[in-house]
């Protein structure tokens, strides 16, 4: 499959990917937004532009993925089921297609009790397994999820996330293989911080010739603050934040502990690039983009291949 991704080229050419994340502004401030993709621009293969994370209403992610494009970065369009049914999701694939989009994450999106309308009609018309079937039927046979033709296909590259420490822990390699068979082209996990748990999914992932059918990025968060790490380890579902992650931060000077944060996420990328299966990192330095070249440069993953 050829979509013009740069990601999908990257991919295919046997390089560690490295990919990024850029959040829209909490209003038209296109100058933050330009701000924060000039961190990211020649550091990341692709950048994910999330779409209205945690259920608050942000800049739309298309709009914003057109800005990264103006500005010298790929984008990855992300789609969540939470705010839009079958005809405007597909309405929004051709639109972004046209515009250059060639990458989708199909999420199921943050419940809307969680953001700042918690009042807000959740549509769910489709959930994310049905929205990654969606596209590959809008790609591969050129036909709309009602059975009518396309006139020019979407050749979109397909994402889809995944979660490998959501309990019960021995579903999550089987909800895995069904993204996959549903038409995922690559993977995007959770923020990893247990390792040993991921190694074992991973190691489960090869066992079931997955990762011979899938790209699998693998989530890497910075830890800015102890106070990060403990809210994280507590208060964020589906999150698994180990004590030896905490001891260690606690362990260092105060002024300190984000240098650590970045160490011990060098040290994952480090395990990762050694790691049958994982094909590349997804770095989620969430409001601390300026970062992102430091973190390149220090988990050497730079320069970034032209392919």
């Amino acid at each position: 499959m050829k979509s013009g991704s740069n990601l999908e080229r990257v991919l295919e050419a046997g390089h560690f990917a490295f990919t990024g994340e850029v959040g829209p502004p909490r209003g038209a401030n296109v100058e933050h937004l330009r701000e924060k993709i000039s961190h990211l621009k020649g550091m990341v293969d692709m950048a994910n532009v999330t779409d209205n994370q945690t259920a608050m209403v942000r800049m739309s992610s298309w709009a914003a993925s057109l800005i990264c494009i103006q500005e010298g970065l790929e984008p990855n369009y992300q789609m969540v089921c939470r705010d839009r049914n079958r005809l405007a999701m597909q309405a929004d694939i051709l639109g972004a297609y046209t515009h250059g989009i060639r990458n989708l994450l199909c999420l199921s999106g943050d419940h809307q009790m969680f953001g700042d309308h918690p009042q807000a009609k959740g549509v769910f018309d489709l959930d994310s397994m049905q929205l990654i079937m969606m596209v590959k039927k809008m790609r591969e046979e050129g036909k709309f999820l009602g059975g009518a033709d396309i006139d020019v296909k979407p050749s979109m590259f397909i994402g889809a996330a995944a979660n490998p420490f959501a309990e019960p822990f021995e579903w999550r390699v089987h909800r895995l293989a069904k993204k996959v068979a549903a038409g995922a082209d690559f993977i995007q996990t959770q923020c990893i911080y247990n390792m040993p748990k991921m190694r074992e999914w991973v190691r489960q992932a090869n066992d079931m010739g997955l990762t011979e059918k899938v790209y699998i990025l693998a989530g890497v968060t910075p830890m800015k603050s102890i106070g990060m790490a403990k809210y994280m380890q507590s208060k964020v579902p589906g999150m698994d934040v180990p004590d030896e992650i905490i001891r260690r931060l606690q362990g260092v000077e105060k002024k300190k502990v984000a240098d650590e944060g970045i160490r011990i996420a060098c040290e994952q990328i480090e395990e990762f690039k050694e790691m049958k299966g994982v094909a590349g990192v997804h770095l989620m330095a969430i409001e601390w983009e300026h970062k992102v070249p430091e973190i390149a440069e220090r988990a050497k993953v730079l320069p970034r291949p032209q392919v």
